[in-house]
C-alpha cells in the first residue's frame, strides 16, 4: 500500500463522492484501489498489476487538489498529460495570523468572487481557494499566467495592475498564436487550390510542357514521347 496525501476531514466526503462515485471514477481511471482513513484523512492506494506509471505520478496531485477545495470533476482533468497543478500557501507570504490570511484571501477572491473569475477568464486556468492554500489547475500556457497573477496579489500588488498585466500577456499570446497560424497558412499549398480552382493542375501542366520541350531532336524516342498527349490533354478541330 502506497501513501498519497492527507486531506482535511471536511473534504473526505467530497473525495468519496455521492455513493462512492468520485472514488470509483478515480480507481477506474488509474487502475487502482483507494483507501481513505476517515479519522486522519490519510489517503493510500494499492495499484493493479497493469497500472500506468504516469498516472501513478499524477494521482497524488488529484488527491491534493480535491483536498484543497477543487471540484472533483475538474481535479480529474489532472490525469491528462497537458494539465498540471500549482499550489500556494498564503502563510509563506503573510504569516500564520488568521486575520492576515482572511485579508489576503479576500483580495484573491474579490467581491462576489470577481477577481478570481477575471484571473481564470484571462488565463484559462481554474483556481480554488481553501483555508490558507490556493490551488491552480491549467495547461502549460494557462498555469504560468494565473500563477504570476496569484503571486503578485499575495505580494501585495494592486488589483488593477495585476489584471492589466494579465490582459497584456493574454493579448501577446493571442497575437503570437495568430502569427503562427499565418505562417502555417503561407506554407499550405492547398489554400491556393481552394482560392483558384485548377491553379495547381495548370502549374503542373506548364512545368511538364517546359520540361518535355527540352529534348534532343535526334532522339526519335524522346521526340515521340514529347508528342504523345497526356491524360489531361486533347486535340480538337473546328472551322474558322
Amino acid at each position: 500500500m502506497e501513501g498519497l496525501a492527507r486531506i482535511p476531514q471536511d473534504r473526505i466526503a467530497v473525495l468519496i463522492g455521492r455513493k462512492g462515485a468520485t472514488r470509483r471514477a478515480l480507481e477506474k481511471a488509474t487502475k487502482s484501489s483507494l483507501h481513505i482513513d476517515s479519522s486522519s484523512g490519510d489517503v493510500s492506494v494499492v495499484w493493479d498489476e497493469e497500472f500506468d506509471p504516469i498516472l501513478r505520478m499524477k494521482l497524488p496531485d488529484v488527491i491534493r487538489a480535491i483536498g484543497r477545495g477543487m471540484n472533483p470533476e475538474r481535479a480529474l482533468e489532472l490525469l491528462k498529460d497537458d494539465q498540471h497543478l500549482r499550489l500556494y500557501d498564503m502563510r509563506e507570504y503573510v504569516g500564520k495570523s488568521p486575520n492576515q490570511q482572511r485579508r489576503i484571501r479576500s483580495r484573491l477572491i474579490g467581491r462576489n468572487g470577481r477577481i478570481r473569475e477575471l484571473i481564470e477568464e484571462h488565463s484559462g486556468a481554474e483556481i480554488a481557494i481553501y483555508g490558507s492554500t490556493v490551488v491552480i489547475i491549467g495547461d502549460e500556457e494557462a498555469l504560468p499566467l494565473a500563477g504570476q497573477a496569484i503571486e503578485r496579489l499575495l505580494q501585495g500588488a494592486e488589483h488593477s495592475s495585476v489584471l492589466k498585466h494579465l490582459e497584456t500577456q493574454r493579448r501577446k499570446k493571442r497575437m503570437s498564436s495568430r502569427n503562427l497560424e499565418s505562417i502555417g497558412t503561407r506554407d499550405d499549398g492547398d489554400r491556393f487550390e481552394v482560392l483558384v480552382p485548377g491553379l495547381d493542375a495548370a502549374r503542373r501542366k506548364r512545368e511538364r510542357r517546359y520540361k518535355d520541350a527540352q529534348v534532343n531532336p535526334e532522339d526519335d524516342e524522346a521526340v515521340e514521347d514529347m508528342m504523345e498527349l497526356a491524360e489531361d490533354e486533347s486535340i480538337g478541330y473546328e472551322e474558322e
